[in-house]
């Protein structure tokens, strides 16, 4: 059950990260305005918040094994919301870093 949270509070990190990025990059690059900045800067804030619900007590390897999920997942944000399609590379770049989140987080240690 853990592991499956973690992976829960990775992906809901990822959405509110990515997401509040994307809005905020609306808002400026898109001339969108104020709100859809405002509604990003709100959404950085829950990221940062929902990567503090992490099983594991240890800030740097979160964050680290995080980098991996931002990767895959801005990615995968890019094709629903921006038509962008990757190619081989991209996905071979972003299933190397999901494994080296799986490593990273879910290898056995001793306790």
């Amino acid at each position: 059950m853990t592991v499956a949270r973690s992976i829960l509070l990775f992906l809901l990190a990822a959405l509110a990260e990515i997401g509040g990025a994307w809005l905020v990059w609306q808002g400026v690059r898109e001339h969108r305005g104020a709100a859809w900045i405002g509604a990003g800067i709100i959404a950085l804030g829950l990221y940062g918040f929902v990567a503090t619900l992490q099983p594991d007590a240890n800030f740097g390897r979160i964050l680290a094994a995080y980098g991996g999920v931002f990767v895959a997942g801005s990615l995968l944000w890019g094709m629903a919301f921006d038509g962008f399609r990757p190619d081989r590379w991209d996905v071979t770049g972003a299933a190397i870093c999901l494994i080296g989140v799986a490593v990273i987080m879910y290898a056995p240690r001793p306790a």
